[in-house]
Order: C-alpha cells, then structure tokens, then sequence
C-alpha cells in the first residue's frame, strides 16, 4: 500500500471516530431527564466490553474446558471483590493447570 493510500484510509478513519463522538453531542443540546435513557448509557460500556470479552474467552485456550475453568475462576473471585490482578492471575493459573492436567492426561 503506498502512502497516498494510507492517508485517505486514516483520515475516513479519523473522520468516522470523530463524527461518531461529535454528532450525539450536537443533536442533544439540554441534559438528558429520562431515568431509561440515563440508565441505558450508563451500562454500555460494560455490555460493549462484555460482548467483546466473551468470546475471545472461550477461544483463546486448546480445550473449552479450560476456557470454562478460567471463566469461572475469575467470575468467583470478581463477585468476592478480588482485585483484577488477583483475578487475573487466579484465571490464567486456573486455565494453566486445567490445560496441563488435560495434556497430561489424553
């Protein structure tokens, strides 16, 4: 890809990230009151992260089961209001032995 070409394809980047940030600001000009609205905004960020987690989850080990094990690991410690480095490296270890024992054992 030659440079001309790069540039057009960053700045259409550019251009659509900034529109997509811009355009909501420009149509809602007073403070949003509606307590559904307020609400629904509020919980994206976690439903977008969430939609894209998942799956790299469930994909990113050899054996689903282990995928599982890790998952489960993490979602326990999360709700025991572990730190994300503690759940963090409880998942790995968990998906690290699960993975290994699986290995050792087929």
């Amino acid at each position: 890809m030659n440079f001309n070409t790069f540039l057009i394809y960053l700045l259409v980047t550019a251009g659509t990230t900034y529109l997509v940030r811009v355009i909501p600001m420009l149509l809602v000009k007073k403070e949003i009151t509606n307590r559904f609205i307020i609400s629904f905004l509020y919980y994206m960020p976690y439903a977008v992260l969430s939609v894209m987690t998942i799956p790299a989850i469930f994909t990113a080990t050899n054996y689903v089961i282990s995928a599982v094990v890790g998952f489960a690991v993490a979602v326990f410690l999360a709700l025991k209001n572990k730190s994300l480095t503690t759940v963090a490296i409880a998942a790995c270890l968990g998906v690290l032995f699960t993975e290994l024992i699986i290995t050792y054992l087929i």
